[in-house]
């Protein structure tokens, strides 16, 4: 990834209200909540000092409860909504600064949202719906077809291109919303909680197939969920939200394995480590004596294998695991007290 982010936010405040100026001078100077802030200037605070940066090309999730603050958030980098006070830079233009004619051309070349609630127009077609941002654009019609043609195929909807929404399923009408996303061929995609209306089947099927474009398409993604199984199954990294506030960011790795708090812990709780913790988070780095643990005939692995391989090989190997580097040198050794341990606790062994 390059150093420089797709996507920086810098102390970003939403504060909704007649008095949202005054109200967030009183935060700054005296702390006040979220609750007093309503009662004494009848404003709520939506977002609260949030910073962070998303790297070119990575899927960046946010996730929280209802009410904590994320789809308040994705609508910034759109400018959807204003913020009371921050900055937001994407890929090096401040979004603040944009005249309203910057603004349109922002939204309709740079930058595209994939909402919930699918979004399409009923009266047009499957084509003319992913068409849309195009013919905004001035594309001509053939052209835009062809480009919409191609979008259909890429979310595997063949023969579906001259029907209309009423006439698709919901999970349908979801990979239309994203082929109309990515026909524009933005720099950045917004998803606001794209598949959560759909029942557990087609959702983690679309979760799949959003996954196989990712990784084609390496597009630099903010995908809002209120489910971490869904964020830490799609996401490169996860920032976690309550009551307008991040309160973690990290790899899926690093909030499962080491959550910040208890409101954190309580979300992780429920999650299976198998496929999301790696070999790297369980082994004891490997020293001179290691060399006793280790034999010909013992598995090897590098760093970045999962839980559930390495559970796997130990049951039918007793003795310790091998884990080395891109080059074959041993760096570390995981044995079976060590995997029980993570799977039970979730503790950290190194």
């Amino acid at each position: 990834m390059s150093d420089s982010p797709a996507i920086s936010i810098t102390d970003v405040w939403k504060i909704f209200g007649n008095d949202a100026n005054n109200a967030l001078a009183d935060i700054r100077a005296t702390g006040i909540g979220k609750s007093e802030v309503l009662d004494k200037y009848n404003c709520v605070v939506g977002v609260a000092d949030v910073s962070f940066d998303v790297q070119p090309g990575e899927i960046f999730c946010v996730m929280g409860l209802s009410g904590s603050g994320k789809s308040t958030l994705v609508r910034h980098i759109n400018r959807l909504l204003e913020p009371t006070a921050g900055s937001i830079v994407v890929n090096g233009s401040d979004v603040m600064a944009l005249s309203p004619d910057a603004l349109r051309r922002y939204r309709n070349e740079h930058i595209a949202m994939v909402f919930q609630n699918f979004a399409l127009m009923p009266h047009r077609s499957v084509l003319d719906n992913i068409a849309l941002p195009l013919e905004i654009r001035g594309i001509n019609k053939n052209k835009r077809l062809e480009i919409a043609n191609k979008n259909l195929s890429m979310v595997e909807l063949d023969g579906w291109g001259n029907k209309f929404a009423h006439e698709l399923s919901g999970g349908m009408q979801q990979r239309v919303g994203l082929a109309r996303a990515l026909a524009s061929d933005p720099e950045i995609l917004l998803m606001d909680e794209p598949f959560s209306a759909l029942d557990p089947l087609i959702r983690r099927q679309l979760q799949d197939e959003f996954m196989k474009l990712s990784s084609v398409m390496k597009k630099t993604t903010v995908f809002i969920t209120h489910d971490l199984d869904e964020a830490v199954r799609i996401g490169d990294r996860i920032a976690i939200m309550r009551d307008g506030r991040v309160v973690q960011i990290g790899t899926p790795e690093q909030i499962v394995m080491n959550p910040a708090d208890d409101y954190v812990s309580e979300f992780v709780a429920g999650i299976s480590r198998l496929k999301v913790v790696r070999a790297h988070a369980v082994m004891t780095p490997w020293t001179t004596e290691s060399s006793s643990m280790v034999s010909a005939n013992t598995p090897t692995f590098t760093s970045d294998d999962n839980l559930s391989d390495l559970i796997t090989a130990a049951i039918n190997h007793e003795g310790a695991l091998l884990v080395v580097d891109d080059t074959g040198n041993s760096i570390g050794t995981i044995d079976r007290a060590n995997l029980l341990r993570t799977v039970i606790e979730g503790t950290e062994t190194s």
